[in-house]
């Protein structure tokens, strides 16, 4: 029986719940179902489009972007799915910080809840740096259904693995 490393802090029932799937060799079937077309956000300049949208619609006053970008580096063994990033450079006398938002390229090709999901979460990190209480309940502002789409994706990589 393999490890379940994307479920592992989920509560045992649901842990069984998709074993049970994986053992029927239902798992990628289910999901199709569930999630069943990809979305058409392909380049970064249309990701960085639809991210703005996003944080103008819920983030206004949040700092600005300064890049949106997919990144084949991004890999999924290092546990990031995204990150976000200040970077800071020296411009004459002044130091200067950009925010950007990388988002791993295998979300080029996923159903448009996941890119949502991520999206959501890594502008949420511009208000919450850490994962606590208050950060997941701007994710569930900003994408009602956050943690079941959080969920689903995990049980996606899961099922990329097998």
């Amino acid at each position: 029986m393999p490890t379940l490393k994307y479920l592992s802090g989920y509560p045992p029932e649901l842990i069984a719940q998709a074993q049970a799937l994986i053992d029927q060799g239902r798992l990628s079937e289910t999901l199709a179902q569930r999630y069943g077309a990809t979305h058409e956000v392909r380049t970064d300049r249309a990701l960085y489009d639809y991210t703005m949208e996003l944080k103008s619609r819920y983030l206004r006053s949040a700092v600005p972007l300064s890049k949106v970008v997919f990144d084949n580096k991004l890999k999924i063994m290092q546990h990031a799915l995204g990150t976000h990033t200040t970077v800071s450079r020296v411009q004459g006398t002044q130091l200067k910080a950009k925010r950007e938002i990388r988002v791993a390229s295998l979300f080029k090709d996923t159903p448009p809840e996941f890119l949502k999901m991520i999206v959501v979460h890594e502008l949420a990190h511009l208000k919450e740096r850490d994962h606590g209480k208050a950060f997941y309940q701007l994710c569930a502002h900003m994408e009602p259904q956050y943690h079941q789409y959080e969920f689903d994706l995990r049980l996606h990589l899961t099922a990329l693995e097998l």
